[in-house]
């Protein structure tokens, strides 16, 4: 095959970008002699030389606004504060002015003269400039600059105002008067949202209060020029103005998000890198000594670091650069080729729809290149789901060049669970793999305890060297935190862009692993983020790197329209995405499918064959088998997904049946709290021992009866009120119970303790190795017959923890969450019951406290989504209870009752929520008064319907990823001086460290006696300072030390007004 020469390359890498982007079939090579751009079957880069100019002619723009006196000023110190107008507003407006009334034809030639009149503009007020509109000092100016600009002044004036961060849609306080910070969240009405990108205005961009007008004159004044009077900026802007003039483009280019987001990244990117430089890499000539862009550090000092017109000539020279070499930037990045593991046929019978799905995906590697891929895997728990999603994105990629994919989750622990997977079972290193946890605590404490169980009998000298190796050390977890040991195949440094994000170990991580294994939120960011610095690494990532979805359902309702934009996101920059998840409800799939759908057709319109039609592979898997169809629309894929769908729940209604379930009256006399724990306590008791007696083992050395349940309870408060109550009831003789409250609101190392003993304890694939464990040998002593072990906790049992329990008591909240848990329930032991295992109670503790909406907080009713009842056994059907299963989550009833049917209310909103053309006849109706404007609600498409919403932060106002009004507080708990005892302390941070305020006064402390009983006892650890101890033994670390960083707990700010109170048993709960 040909090669290029070294000075053919560098022909290559310096040509104009017209050159460049009609290459075909052409080589890259490094100096180690491996092969980086392949020859290609057709050069698919269709729009490469439209981003390069954008990029570029509006890195020449971007600061221009920097010369006002104001911005200068701020430079040497003689203005601080906020600013009254940012200068990329400013540097917007210079622009507009330049254009003024011409087409994009008249300005662009005039930028092409020798006789630009920027000098007689700057001297005598006179030409272009005499058009800048001063906002805030001229009362009659345009306010909307879009609304005049031509199409591609209108495209470069978006990216010079957009690349520090998005515009964002003012928001006001309830009385008018003052506008919130930029960003805040913004709730739309459907029936009026902004036009974009005309509506954007100065306050789009920065907060406006009232000032002065010589508070505000600096901002448009620019007493030392501009640096548009540059030679070598004037030679740049001609250049790259004839290039654009003779550039046909076929629309407007902010109506192509694929274009203009990736010309945004190429000048973020840029910007970022070069106004890092300080000396070696920075562009050489005659520049401006009077306006400069920046300051730096240099020998102990803050001084002026770049002029100003250099600033905007090396970001435009960085722009094109990385534009020029984002084709190649997949070849560049480290892959998994041809590796064993993924490739090996399965040995156990349960695992060979595996192979199935690896052959499929393997046939349809090449249309999945083609075509885009949206793959469905819902095998059930226990089949492998994990290994297999690696499978299928491995076979769909080229085996020779290999593969790189990301996999999602949206809890910690799982994310954790699953890079343990991968290490173990398909034998990945760390050069091919990365955990991105977001928790350096989390991850260190996770390892330690995975380390401990695999290796028993080190003592605690080979413990400590063991756990140095392995991250369990203080400075090794914040590294795997921080760089996750990515191995950095190939010569990334000499790529232009990779280069550029090297230096940031964060980002080199993010971006380089061949298999990323991280929770959601380090993705999330290249939709969500309105800085556009957050943007880049994801970016980078998810253009390089397939998409693997894990559990998508169990997203909050109020998540899955950022869910929604990350889809969209992935398929606009060529990802394959896969969801995973046995109780994926055909609304949800909807929705992201037609995002997908969307996102790859703005791909296809820049990549790929031109005028190929957009109609994506889509695949399904389970244990029951595979298949595929090509979907042009989404009414193709419903038809495709209900054959599927309904296939597996025939095979679904033919498997033993594991759960079953059963409703328990539940009645108080009164609302108030302690009526409600007192009926709750009455009735959960006789269940318990009812559910112990049909579901227990028998321990083989004592014959003693044991059972392991869980309580869920939906809420904290609740739940820590039960728990006391349950430590003062009256227990039969004969009879011992083991009880651990498990919770959010535990210090991390109670929390990381108490589920590494569940992990081990409800491990049952072995039902006998239970009985083996010290702790519970230990506890089975005495002369109690019957041991009852409890986990009494809130929503966090659902998921995440793979726990087997005998029977659980369920405080019902959606019916996700009873199908969530029951999937706890019997989870490795897969022999059929005979009688039910699963106690509902008929109603929740919000409904007796008469508190509406009450299943809310968790679930999904809501004041606009009321039920018509409260009960269970009406809102249930009575097969749903015959055998609880993932069955009422894939196909909704038709027609849905989401007023009077628990499961139809969850179907509702989501097709509401997810389907565009959702019948608005099954969304109950909104009062409204006469006067107002009619309440349009918005869907999840929002971000890309129409495509001009993601030139604005606009959709993420609306529906932000994990919202949360309240602020948190972390506090800390640390040993006194004498280690006899602990001290509550809040967290502060500020540019010198972490201080910790004492808060003593916040707590009341619990004690003891509230956990004294002597048929009960605590399962979780009583004891702070011994939890402490023992940790700090283990991992060599002062106690001090351990608690630092293991001691510490998350509690929202204001939410107890009355303060705290703490147990290590119970946790922290609102003092009432």
């Amino acid at each position: 095959m040909d090669e290029f020469s070294p000075s053919d390359l560098k022909t290559i890498l310096h040509s104009k970008p017209t050159n460049f982007y009609s290459l075909q079939r052409c080589r890259l090579l490094v100096d180690s002699g491996r092969d980086i751009l392949r020859r290609q079957d057709e050069n698919d880069w269709h729009s490469g030389q439209l981003i390069h100019l954008l990029a570029s002619m509006a890195a020449l723009f971007h600061d221009v606004g920097k010369a006002s006196d104001a911005f200068q000023r701020r430079l040497t110190g003689q203005l601080e504060g906020r600013n009254l107008y940012r200068h990329e507003w400013t540097s917007l407006r210079i622009l507009e002015a330049f254009v003024g009334d011409d087409d994009d034809d008249g300005w662009l030639t005039r930028l092409q003269r020798d006789d630009d009149d920027t000098e007689a503009a700057l001297n005598e007020g006179l030409g272009w400039l005499a058009r800048l509109q001063c906002d805030g000092q001229d009362p009659g100016i345009n306010t909307q600059p879009f609304k005049r600009l031509p199409p591609l002044a209108a495209a470069i004036g978006w990216l010079v105002v957009s690349h520090h961060r998005l515009p964002a849609l003012p928001v006001y306080t309830d009385d008018g008067r003052q506008q919130k910070r930029v960003g805040a969240r913004a709730i739309l009405n459907g029936a009026s949202v902004p036009s974009l990108p005309e509506a954007i205005k100065a306050a789009w961009n920065e907060r406006l209060d009232p000032h002065t007008p010589d508070e505000i004159k600096p901002y448009w004044s620019f007493s030392k020029g501009l640096p548009m009077s540059s030679q070598p900026w004037r030679v740049r802007a001609a250049r790259l103005a004839r290039q654009l003039q003779s550039l046909k483009c076929a629309q407007p280019p902010l109506g192509m998000p694929y274009v203009m987001h990736l010309a945004r990244l190429s000048l973020m990117l840029a910007d970022h890198h070069y106004s890092s430089l300080t000396t070696s890499g920075r562009l050489t000539g005659k520049w401006s000594n009077t306006l400069f862009a920046n300051t730096a550090y240099i020998q102990g000092r803050r001084q002026m670091n770049q002029p100003l017109d250099e600033h905007l000539v090396g970001v435009t020279r960085g722009a094109g650069e990385i534009v020029h070499r984002l084709p190649d930037i997949l070849m560049a990045l480290p892959r998994i080729a041809r590796h064993k593991g993924f490739k090996a046929r399965s040995k156990i019978a349960r695992f060979r729809w595996q192979d199935k799905a690896f052959d499929l995906a393997t046939g349809l590697r090449e249309k999945s290149r083609a075509q885009g891929f949206f793959g469905i895997n819902m095998a059930s728990t226990g089949c492998g789901k994990t290994i297999a999603n690696g499978r299928i994105a491995y076979a769909l990629n080229d085996p020779e060049q290999g593969a790189r994919f990301s996999i999602a989750l949206g809890l910690r622990t799982l994310t954790l669970q699953t890079g343990q997977v991968y290490r173990e079972r398909l034998g990945l290193e760390s050069d091919d793999l990365a955990i991105r946890v977001g928790g350096s605590a989390v991850r260190a404490l996770f390892e330690h305890q995975q380390w401990s169980r695999a290796q028993p009998s080190l003592k605690k000298p080979q413990m400590a060297a063991r756990l140095s190796d392995f991250g369990g050390s203080e400075s090794r977890g914040e590294l795997l935190d921080e760089q996750s040991h990515v191995h950095f195949d190939g010569q990334l440094e000499a790529h232009p862009v990779l280069s550029r994000m090297l230096v940031n170990p964060q980002a080199r991580a993010l971006i380089t692993a061949p298999v990323l294994i991280s929770t959601i939120d380090h993705l999330m960011p290249a939709t969500e983020s309105l800085r556009g610095g957050h943007q880049i690494a994801p970016m980078l990532r998810l253009m390089s790197s397939d998409l693997i979805l894990d559990e998508p359902d169990d997203f909050a309702l109020e998540d899955l329209s950022a869910l929604t934009r990350l889809v969209y996101w992935a398929a606009l920059l060529g990802s394959r995405v896969i969801l995973s998840s046995a109780t994926l409800p055909p609304a949800l799939v909807r929705g992201l499918f037609d995002a997908y759908r969307a996102g790859r057709a703005e791909y296809q319109q820049h990549r790929g064959l031109p005028g190929a039609p957009v109609e994506p592979i889509c695949a399904w898997f389970d244990e029951y088998g595979c298949t595929h169809k090509a979907c042009v629309d989404g009414a193709q894929f419903d038809i495709a997904h209900q054959a599927f769908v309904l296939q597996r729940i025939r095979h679904l209604a033919e498997q033993p049946v594991l759960r079953q379930g059963y409703c328990v009256p539940l009645t108080s006399a009164s609302p108030k709290p302690e009526a409600v724990c007192s009926a709750l306590v009455e009735t959960l008791l006789p269940e318990m021992f009812q559910l112990h007696q049909a579901h227990h083992s028998q321990d083989p050395g004592t014959q003693k009866s044991v059972s392991f349940g869980l309580i869920r309870m939906a809420n904290i408060e609740p739940l820590v009120r039960l728990a006391k109550a349950l430590y003062q009831s009256e227990i039969p003789q004969g009879w011992q119970l083991h009880l651990c409250v498990y919770h959010s609101q535990l210090p991390l190392i109670l929390r990381s303790r108490l589920e590494a003993q569940l992990d081990q304890v409800l491990d049952r694939r072995d039902p006998e190795a239970v009985f083996a464990l010290p702790e519970i040998r230990e506890r089975l002593n005495g002369p109690a017959e019957h041991h009852v072990f409890i986990v009494l906790g809130s929503p966090v049992t659902e998921v995440g923890r793979d726990h087997d329990y005998d029977w659980a008591i369920v405080e019902p909240s959606s019916m996700r969450s009873i199908v969530q848990l029951a999937g706890r329930i019997r989870r490795h032991r897969l022999t059929p019951v005979s009688s039910p295992n699963i106690a509902l109670l008929d109603t929740n503790v919000r409904h007796l406290q008469r508190k509406t909406p009450a299943f809310s907080r968790p679930g999904f009713e809501s004041d606009g989504w009321p039920l018509n009842t409260h009960r269970l056994s009406q809102l249930l059907p009575d097969d749903t209870l015959a055998a609880i299963d993932a069955r009422p989550r894939l196909l909704p009833n038709e027609p849905l009752n989401p007023t009077t049917q628990l499961v139809d209310l969850e179907h509702a909103r989501l097709q509401a929520l997810m389907v565009e053309e959702a019948s608005p006849a099954q969304q109950p109706s909104r009062r409204k008064r006469r006067s107002t404007m009619p309440i349009v609600p918005l869907g999840a498409y929002l971000f890309f319907r129409p495509v001009s919403m993601s030139l604005s932060a606009m959709a993420i106002q609306h529906a932000p990823f994990r919202w949360d009004p309240t602020q948190q507080d972390e506090w800390v708990l640390l040993p006194d001086e004498d280690e006899t005892d602990y001290v509550f302390c809040r967290v502060d941070r500020a540019d010198d460290g972490e201080h910790f305020t004492p808060v003593e006064h916040e707590v009341t402390r619990l004690s003891d006696h509230v956990i004294t009983h002597p048929r009960i006892k605590p399962w979780n650890e009583p004891d702070y300072l011994t939890a402490l101890a023992a940790q700090a033994d283990a991992m060599e670390l002062s106690l001090a030390q351990c608690a630092k960083r293991f001691g510490r707990v998350r509690l929202t700010r204001d939410y107890a007004p009355n303060g705290w109170c703490f147990h290590p048993a119970l946790g922290f709960v609102r003092r009432e």
